[in-house]
């Protein structure tokens, strides 16, 4: 319990330290806090913030922000469309039934050398 303890942060150890204690029950507050060296208040919190959890819904609590990560390729790269249409120019089939449907025989690799 201590080795996973250490590499946690201030609220996830303070939530920690409340699981721990409900799975104990009676005298848990006080066997973890001894244990962990915690004050009697900071694991009390972190019951509070468990309360707190189990009355928001999961979505609300997000870790990372929804506008992180990468960046679209066709925003990054000017005319990476022009130049994707112009390397499957030979190389395209379609549905003659309906024009929007098409495919190419280019492997992944073969499309990404002629870009």
């Amino acid at each position: 319990m201590k080795k996973f303890y250490k590499y946690l942060s201030e609220k996830d150890k303070r939530r920690y330290a409340a699981i721990e204690t409900q799975k104990l029950g009676w005298g848990g507050i006080s066997y973890v806090t001894q244990l962990l060296g915690w004050r009697r208040n900071t694991t009390i919190k972190g019951l509070k913030d468990l309360e707190k959890m189990a009355s928001e819904t999961l979505n609300n609590s997000r870790i990372r922000k929804k506008v992180g990560g990468r960046k679209s390729i066709l925003s990054t790269q000017i005319g990476i469309d022009a130049a994707f249409l112009e390397v499957l120019k030979n190389h395209r089939a379609g549905d003659p039934m309906n024009e929007l449907i098409t495919w190419t025989n280019l492997t992944h690799k073969e499309i990404a050398s002629g870009l």
